[in-house]
């Protein structure tokens, strides 16, 4: 089933230079680009993004780091996309996640690392909607309609075998 899913690079994966070497992942799979942005959040828009963690004790760091800096928001759209992000990107402890994901290659914090510091958040580059459900939810909170567009890509034409 095609599907679209939201995905945004953090502040720590902006400020590192590591939005094109994360987009490649994802196209060279396969996975085609439908909308993409950068954004700054502010503290409103991140109480909307996490609301299912406002009032856990961890959440004063998640959203000092989700506001730290630009994000780079998008959405990609493919065959399982949801969970074959979710594949892509790793464990959401870096520490944990096998080499040759994202979180594998580019991080390595912990969440002892992170626990240690009352208030510190893991810095773990990158989020990837869990579910259809969230995705659907996810995109409509960061895009509207005409920030997403249709179109075929070649893989797209090689799938369906016209190629």
């Amino acid at each position: 089933m095609v599907e679209r899913t939201f995905v945004m690079v953090k502040s720590d994966g902006v400020k590192r230079g590591l939005i094109g070497e994360i987009l490649q992942r994802f196209e060279k799979v396969g996975l085609k680009i439908v909308g993409a942005k950068l954004i700054w959040v502010d503290k409103d828009f991140s109480k909307k993004h996490y609301e299912e963690h406002v009032d856990k004790p961890f959440y004063k760091g998640l959203e000092d780091y989700l506001t730290s800096g630009p994000v780079f928001a998008f959405v990609l759209e493919g065959i399982g996309a949801v969970s074959l992000v979710r594949k892509i990107v790793g464990k959401t402890e870096p520490a944990s996640s096998e080499p040759g994901t994202i979180r594998g290659d580019y991080s390595h914090i912990s969440y002892s690392y992170a626990d240690a510091e009352p208030g510190r958040a893991i810095m773990n580059l990158i989020h990837a909607s869990s579910s259809i459900e969230d995705a659907k939810k996810e995109i409509h909170l960061w895009f509207s309609d005409s920030e997403l567009y249709e179109y075929e890509t070649v893989h797209e034409k090689l799938v369906k075998g016209h190629l």
